[in-house]
């Protein structure tokens, strides 16, 4: 997880909701959409940082207030996300992110920048994602299910890899690695990226002490 900028809305969605009786299921212009969650989140899901696609069968649209709850804000811009297909149509135990999530609330947002996510959040050298507060502790096991046993596993894979190239020798500087992985050069993201971002700067904490 990561926190996620904002950035401009499909013109079309801007103009849709200028309608009467406009809602999200006559929304028509939802490639617009995809295209726009996609982009501003780097190609990753919202919640678990896997690949996603600006296709039908390579997303899902999240609404983080959920539609049937929050109706005044089934097409508003800032409660829309990009999230992975999160083993839809699989049983509940192996389902993750918004297909898990369905309906239910999330004390967390990947979308705040007063209140960023990553400071609610912890790494495992094992893959597995955790937190200090047990609301969010809950809302990562049980209503995300991010600790689903293939994402621990890709997420341990992926900083595995990264470790590896420190036991070669090859000197890695924090400073000039995390634009790799942390958003700020143009491009996708790597998947699971946040977990090397987490890496690097408990490295970079550890060098200022």
């Amino acid at each position: 997880m990561r926190t996620i900028q904002k950035g401009p809305e499909p013109a079309t969605l801007t103009q849709h909701r200028q309608q009467p009786h406009a809602d999200y299921d006559n929304y028509t212009d939802k490639a617009a959409l995809r295209t726009a969650l996609v982009a501003e989140q780097r190609g990753v899901c919202c919640y678990c940082q896997s690949r996603i696609r600006a296709t039908p069968d390579g997303m899902k649209i999240e609404h983080w207030q959920c539609q049937a709850d929050h109706p005044a804000r089934q097409l508003d811009f800032t409660n829309l996300l990009g999230a992975c297909l999160g083993g839809h149509g699989r049983p509940e135990r192996d389902q993750h992110c918004d297909t898990r999530k369905g309906n239910a609330d999330l004390c967390l947002s990947v979308c705040d920048p007063a209140h960023p996510i990553e400071r609610l959040i912890h790494f495992l050298g094992n893959g597995q994602i955790t937190s200090d507060d047990e609301a969010v502790s809950m809302a990562l096991n049980e209503v995300l299910n991010v600790n689903w046993p293939r994402l621990v596993s890709n997420r341990k894979a992926v900083l595995d890899a990264f470790q590896q190239r420190l036991q070669t020798g090859i000197r890695v500087d924090p400073a000039r690695e995390l634009p790799n992985w942390d958003g700020s050069q143009a491009g996708d993201l790597p998947e699971f990226a946040q977990v090397v971002v987490y890496w690097l700067k408990k490295r970079q904490a550890r060098a200022v002490v």
